[in-house]
């Protein structure tokens, strides 16, 4: 590569990453450096690039050409497939530098890093050469003046973790989509992991809890003070917090429930007495619910909701009131695509798909699935002895239950 101007790391976090023709290799989550003795600065080794499935992959440096505001392009559009595994003398600089509280040496000022620079040497490596800090805000909570250090102008670096916060993360992570998110936190040490954890918004943590696995789940959310891990389980949909709680000791579990808002706990308590192989333990208590008066402006405004998932965006339910789990006697289901045709003032009633059989919460997965496939379906009523709705299993369910225990570690060989 020719020389190059400083590049701040912040501001490539997210970029894609091509091959020489343009093709995309993946997007760019971090850099790895080693630290050197001394005052020297730490030298870059390579890439953490998130490739297809969310797997990390390491690249290193020297294969990179050029790097813009666009882009990273590689030299070739051949590389290493195998996970990235970080070595003990190996730092990444956004998960790891970012935050930490360092000491000016010239004036003894205690600064915090927010962003680190890299640039290439006459050697042609790449070092990181300058440090972007943030001085203590002042009275009445402003915030401190921004600076730039040389690497040789900080003592303390790096520091111990207990001297690490995360506001700066944060605003890399608010950036990324919550599985890209649970993807980094896999990647930090426990200890790093806990602090943004315990950094984020109870939505925030709530979404991106769901797109853990189960141990790290669990580990987030003990080292959480309980009446904050009851916000965050309130703050998740209830099949997933059912699921989540089920990993717990039981004395943790009645706890955390007994915290929780009681119009919250009770759909979690009702999703916990199924097996995990049945309807009732796969659906979720919150599908899209309309009254047969309702018409289909007020259906589709409902499916435009961003925070529904594509499948539970498919279709809304009709049932009689009440309108939440478990609602009155079930109706049947009205296609999205379905409601796109017709007038805006007719019922949903007059739409209803009154063909497809529910499914009942013993239902095994089995039968789950054949039924979806058959029907070309993406998701499914759930309704109990008395055809009362009580959920929808949903084709993102499914596949949660059919892949093999531990899919979501990006660590597996899988």
């Amino acid at each position: 590569m020719a020389a190059s101007a400083k590049v701040f790391i912040t501001r490539l976090a997210g970029l894609p990453v091509i091959d020489p023709s343009g093709d995309n290799v993946g997007r760019l989550r971090d850099v790895v450096v080693i630290t050197r003795p001394g005052r020297q600065p730490p030298r870059v080794l390579g890439l953490l690039v998130e490739i297809q499935h969310r797997r990390r992959i390491f690249v290193p440096i020297g294969r990179v050409t050029s790097i813009d505001a666009a882009a990273i392009v590689l030299a070739t559009g051949t590389v290493n497939l195998k996970r990235f595994e970080q070595r003990s003398v190996e730092q990444l600089v956004l998960g790891e530098l970012l935050d930490r509280r360092v000491t000016i040496t010239e004036t003894g000022a205690t600064v915090v890093v927010v962003d680190a620079a890299m640039e290439q040497a006459r050697n042609r490596d790449w070092e990181i050469t300058r440090l972007a800090v943030r001085e203590p805000g002042g009275r009445l909570g402003r915030r401190g003046q921004l600076r730039q250090c040389s690497w040789d102008e900080i003592a303390g670096m790096p520091v111990a973790e207990t001297d690490q916060g995360a506001e700066h993360l944060l605003t890399v992570l608010a950036t990324m989509r919550p599985p890209d998110v649970a993807a980094t936190l896999s990647d930090m040490p426990a200890k790093r992991r806990g602090e943004v954890a315990a950094a984020l918004d109870d939505d925030r943590l709530a979404d991106v809890l769901e797109e853990l696995d189960e141990d790290d789940q669990v580990s987030i959310l003990s080292a959480l003070p309980e009446d904050r891990a009851a916000d965050v389980l309130e703050a998740m949909d209830p099949d997933d917090a059912a699921d989540l709680l089920a990993e717990l000791p039981e004395g943790d579990r009645d706890r955390l429930l007994a915290l929780m808002e009681p119009e919250e706990a009770a759909p979690v308590r009702r999703l916990m007495i199924y097996a995990d192989d049945v309807a009732g333990g796969l659906m979720t208590s919150e599908p899209l619910i309309l009254s047969p008066d309702a018409t289909v402006a007020e259906a589709l405004a409902r499916v435009r909701n961003p925070d529904l998932s594509p499948a539970l965006a498919s279709q809304v339910f009709v049932c009689r009131p009440p309108s939440d789990t478990p609602t009155g006697r079930y109706l049947g289901a009205a296609h999205t695509q379905r409601l796109l045709r017709e007038p805006p003032s007719a019922l949903v009633s007059g739409v209803v798909d009154r063909d497809l059989e529910p499914l009942r919460p013993d239902t095994p997965l089995t039968e789950v699935t054949r039924m979806l496939a058959t029907y070309n379906l993406v998701a499914a009523a759930v309704v109990d002895d008395s055809d009362r709705l009580v959920g929808a299993v949903t084709v993102d369910d499914i596949l949660d239950a059919l892949l093999p225990e531990g899919w979501r570690d990006r660590r597996s060989d899988a």
